[in-house]
């Protein structure tokens, strides 16, 4: 297999879900303001939409969508524990944080990085995504990690997402359950792994 990512962009749970799977995998950096591959191939033949993550599972397969790739790589590594069985209705619960960490934080954390947005749209993000987060931390409360006491896919997505805060001016001193949460992660072997990979390491 074969991930397409950009360093510290959503591609990173992916990245970080093949490791924690054990899967073997080959990186493929991705500029994507030039849309071109490190081995200078124009992505848009890869993936027309033009974005990570894009997982090649072989030539000419492809996969696309980060909640798509992240359920295919847990369910190509069942002894992770990456997500429950399909049809349970546990995998229903990872669904539904998949779907609440992609629509509701990782689409609200995406338009603060355009340039020059207009002057009152910032505050206005800003504190939707402090309501959203605060979802978040009420679970948090509860359980070190978003199903449970085990490590997801969900979490791998939310990690990456949330580490946006500090280059989108979002402070997250509000949410110590959500911090506790964010050093747990980054303590992890494979996610040190994978930052390092991306040339992100701590």
């Amino acid at each position: 297999m074969r991930l397409y990512y950009g360093p510290g962009l959503c591609s990173q749970a992916s990245h970080i879900a093949l490791r924690e799977a054990g899967l073997a995998f080959d990186l493929v950096k991705v500029d994507l303001a030039a849309k071109r591959t490190e081995d200078d191939r124009d992505f848009q033949s890869i993936s027309p939409a033009g974005y990570v993550p894009v997982l090649e599972i072989e030539p000419g397969v492809v996969l696309t969508e980060g909640p798509a790739i992240l359920q295919y790589i847990a369910d190509r590594a069942l002894s992770s524990g990456l997500a429950p069985a399909n049809g349970s209705f546990e995998r229903y619960r990872l669904q539904a944080w998949l779907n609440f960490v992609t629509s509701e934080l990782h689409k609200g954390y995406s338009p603060l990085f355009k340039p020059d947005p207009p002057a009152e749209y910032k505050p206005q993000a800003l504190a939707l995504l402090g309501r959203r987060l605060a979802i978040v931390e009420q679970a948090l409360a509860a359980t070190p990690f978003l199903t449970g006491a085990g490590f997801t896919i969900a979490d791998a997505y939310l990690f990456v997402v949330t580490g946006w805060s500090g280059f989108v001016g979002l402070d997250l001193t509000p949410f110590p359950n959500l911090l506790a949460f964010r050093a747990r992660v980054a303590a992890r072997p494979m996610v040190k792994a994978a930052l390092a990979a991306e040339g992100l390491a701590r």
